[in-house]
């Protein structure tokens, strides 16, 4: 992997693959660079530069105590500078959220691609101080707590789904991304609601979402393409249960900015 240096200081990790326009990929929960892999390939088979990145406190990359979304926008523009000066940014779930938020503040990006981004638009909204919580949680060496909280409450998943993840090959991996649970919650509480500055970006937007996926990811994409005038709203069939197809979403890029 390569690495970019933040505004902060910190080291940010990310891996280029194919040749042409660069297209950033920015993750959601618990997602390091090796998860965007397979979009990132089908990225590079319709003929982009893909890259995609460790956000701080996962993977390769560094991490800052007291990190906030600002240091994460600033993160996506160091990686953004690095693949070339500017960049089209595919972001899925929080990685969505930065990828919006990180554009209303003068990040370079050329367009965006927004897949199933979690708003709330101020309902069942989690506990003002669940970011606390959690690291209050990792502080105490909890992690797996914090882990387990942060999918009850801030993804609000079952308990008897939370339950088996927990008893899964996959939860050692989760526990170690534990600290990147509380950047995910002080973000999505930020911009529950996206900002004014959010829904008036400039660039081309298109907001992409599964058929069957969970309601709540419905209600939020459908309400931000109502609130964005300009945007675009797309269904994804072959995208399923907030899970992002990468050969349908890469064609899907593709014809967006082939069309302009």
């Amino acid at each position: 992997m390569e690495t970019t240096t933040s505004a902060d200081g910190t080291e940010i990790a990310f891996e280029r693959v194919g040749d042409g326009p660069p297209v950033v990929i920015v993750g959601g929960a618990f997602s390091t660079a090796a998860d965007g892999a397979a979009l990132a390939a089908a990225l590079a088979d319709q003929g982009f530069r893909a890259v995609t990145m460790d956000r701080r406190a996962r993977g390769s990359s560094g991490d800052k105590t007291g990190s906030t979304p600002d240091d994460e926008a600033d993160d996506l523009a160091a990686v953004i500078r690095a693949a070339g000066g500017d960049a089209i940014v595919v972001g899925h779930s929080s990685g969505a959220v930065l990828a919006l938020y990180a554009a209303s503040r003068g990040v370079r990006v050329r367009a965006l691609f927004l897949s199933e981004p979690p708003f709330r638009f101020g309902d069942d909204e989690p506990g003002p101080a669940l970011a606390d919580r959690l690291q209050q949680l990792v502080d105490a060496g909890r992690s797996e707590d914090a882990v387990v909280t942060f999918q009850l409450e801030g993804v609000v998943l079952p308990r008897d789904m939370v339950e088996s993840i927990r008893q899964s090959d996959m939860f050692p991996g989760l526990v170690r991304l534990a600290q990147s649970t509380v950047y995910d919650a002080r973000l999505t509480a930020l911009v529950s609601t996206p900002s004014p500055e959010m829904l008036s970006v400039s660039q081309p937007v298109t907001i992409l979402r599964g058929e069957q996926t969970f309601p709540m990811l419905v209600a939020a994409a459908d309400r931000l393409a109502e609130r964005m005038v300009a945007a675009e709203l797309v269904i994804v069939p072959e995208s399923v249960m907030h899970r992002v197809d990468p050969v349908a979403t890469a064609r899907i890029v593709r014809e967006r900015v082939v069309r302009g």
